[in-house]
């Protein structure tokens, strides 16, 4: 399946959005993410499918002052 992450073209076959941010490699960390511009909590991914086409952001926090 096609997936726009953060404006750039992947190809997964993962369909849950738990699984896709484990194939891209943010197993573990601290971030926020958005499917369709809708914000999906940490405790909503396992729930959430994707689908072809769909536009995944994936935001980490920034640190400093």
């Amino acid at each position: 399946m096609r997936i726009l992450l953060n404006g750039t073209e992947r190809r997964l076959a993962e369909t849950r959005l738990d699984q896709a941010l484990e194939a891209l490699g943010y197993k573990g960390a601290i971030v926020a993410t958005a499917v369709n511009g809708r914000f999906v909590p940490a405790a909503q991914r396992a729930a959430t499918s994707l689908a072809d086409g769909d536009h995944l952001e994936v935001l980490a926090p920034l640190q400093g002052g």
